[in-house]
């Protein structure tokens, strides 16, 4: 299917410079682009690629002045990274779904399913089990019983939904995700450890996203929420009892261990470490590799492991980057004050 430069300018809101009839049937990254594709210029440093692309049309933002001529037809719009995912999101809802359930899937005749939905082969609905409208449930995922998933989700491969547990609307979960399995609960005793029983639920709510591999753990008691419009990249841990606030972004390879709660649009950098019984504020901010210890305020950026203030971080390291040389200037102090004591002393 192609779009033409006016019709795209037109459903984002934009303008066109050059050829308002250009058309694209695809998409492609600036330095790659090829005739008929369509890219975007967000960031400064591929301002580059951009006199040399080959892509037909390009988004850029509305300030964007170039110092050099310019083959592709141009869009301007107020953000061409939103632009983009836009147009990414209307392109791939033109795509058919699936439908239908295969023959070589086990669905229990107890479980309700909605309408238009897709259950691939060798894909497991147990009893009780809720799927709504126009779900797509793919090859070997398994929906536990007395479980439900929302209308319109996508389950990718090897998904699983342990018994009971709660799946929103518009959910994605890719391939290898567990949601719901059992919390890391065990008491000590003199022979080794006794398993705590989990006997609560993990819930995700809508528009939510969790990358392959990510286990959402089941509550001892009560529930683990993951809340509206979070999006959780690959192999990310949220464990039992932890709440993760709305619009919430937690890169790869983070946890969060039990009964910590995390507030809403925070951003939390890849491989952080939250520590259990926490509260974490909204709008807080990680960078990668952080280790939280303590609770944060609301508006916090923090860094370094045990976290301390973004900037009291940058300070630091910069000492430390410099502790040879002021060691040395230690000693040679030290040394030079003992002279001075000595010829103190010999008056």
């Amino acid at each position: 299917m192609e779009f033409t430069a006016k019709q795209i300018a037109e459903f984002l809101g934009g303008t066109v410079d050059g050829n308002e009839n250009a058309s694209v049937h695809t998409f492609a990254k600036i330095e790659e682009g090829v005739p008929g594709a369509l890219s975007f210029l967000s960031n400064v440093k591929y301002t580059q690629y951009l006199y040399s692309t080959q892509s037909s049309i390009v988004l850029v933002n509305k300030d964007f002045k170039p110092d050099q001529p310019v083959s592709a037809t141009l869009i301007r719009v107020d953000n061409a990274y939103e632009s983009l995912a836009k147009l990414m999101s209307l392109y791939s809802s033109m795509k058919p779904a699936k439908t239908g359930i295969s023959s070589l899937a086990s669905v229990s005749e107890k479980a309700k399913i909605g309408k238009n939905v897709y259950i691939g082969p060798f894909s497991v609905v147990e009893d009780g089990a809720v799927i709504g409208d126009n779900t797509q449930i793919y090859p070997l995922v398994t929906i536990g019983e007395g479980a439900t998933v929302g209308s319109d989700c996508i389950l990718y491969p090897h998904v699983t939904v342990y018994y009971a547990c709660k799946i929103g609307n518009r959910c994605i979960l890719h391939a290898g995700s567990v949601v719901g399995a059992d919390g890391f609960g065990f008491a000590p005793t003199p022979n080794g450890y006794d398993k705590i029983p989990q006997i609560g639920i993990a819930e995700l709510e809508d528009d939510v996203e969790i990358g392959a591999n990510t286990c959402i753990d089941r509550s001892t008691m009560g529930r683990t929420v993951v809340r509206k419009g979070v999006k959780l990249d690959n192999m990310v841990q949220v464990a039992h009892n932890v709440e993760v606030g709305a619009n919430t972004v937690i890169s790869a390879q983070s946890g969060i261990a039990g009964s910590t709660k995390v507030g809403s649009w925070c951003m939390i950098g890849g491989q952080s470490g939250i520590s259990g019984h926490l509260t974490i504020g909204d709008k807080v901010n990680l960078a990668a590799k952080t280790g939280v210890i303590s609770s944060a305020a609301d508006g916090e950026t923090l860094m370094g492991y045990p976290a301390i203030g973004y900037r009291n971080f940058l300070r630091s390291s910069l000492i430390y980057r410099d502790l040879p040389e002021i060691s040395k200037t230690i000693r040679q102090l030290e040394k030079e004050i003992e002279e001075l004591k000595a010829k103190l002393a010999g008056k």
